[in-house]
């Protein structure tokens, strides 16, 4: 069995349809990310948070932003790696873990999602 730095050289982060956890905007769960943040990008941030913690661009049936093209630079994975000066294959491997917990918080970690999105990361290379 390879070691855990023979597995993350062998995964590349990728995003995959039909997830949605980084649409969970709940600033109390997500401190980190709101600090990494400018001032202005914080006041869109908290602007986006609807009553239940999910971005207000969220389509909850289908999945998916409903701004996708348009939506801020802070919900772009390759600028968020940035604001916490990540890039390249540490970018990949922080994209990648920010994106195990948030799916293991919304779906459960052994869940349909979080299986589609090893599966994915591992294909990606």
């Amino acid at each position: 069995m390879g070691s855990g730095s023979e597995r993350r050289e062998a995964e590349r982060w990728t995003c995959i349809s039909g997830c949605g956890s980084c649409c969970r905007l709940d600033p109390q769960q997500r401190p980190e990310a709101l600090a990494a943040l400018r001032e202005d990008q914080q006041r869109l941030y908290l602007s986006m948070v609807g009553g239940d913690g999910w971005c207000i661009h969220f389509n909850s049936g289908g999945c998916r932003c409903r701004i996708y093209d348009d939506r801020p630079e802070f919900c772009r994975v390759s600028a968020l790696v940035g604001l916490f000066g990540c890039e390249g294959e540490d970018g990949d491997a922080l994209a990648i873990a920010c994106c195990k917990q948030q799916i293991r918080s919304e779906h459960g970690g052994r869940g349909r999602v979080m299986r589609r999105f090893l599966r994915a990361i591992r294909r990606a290379r």
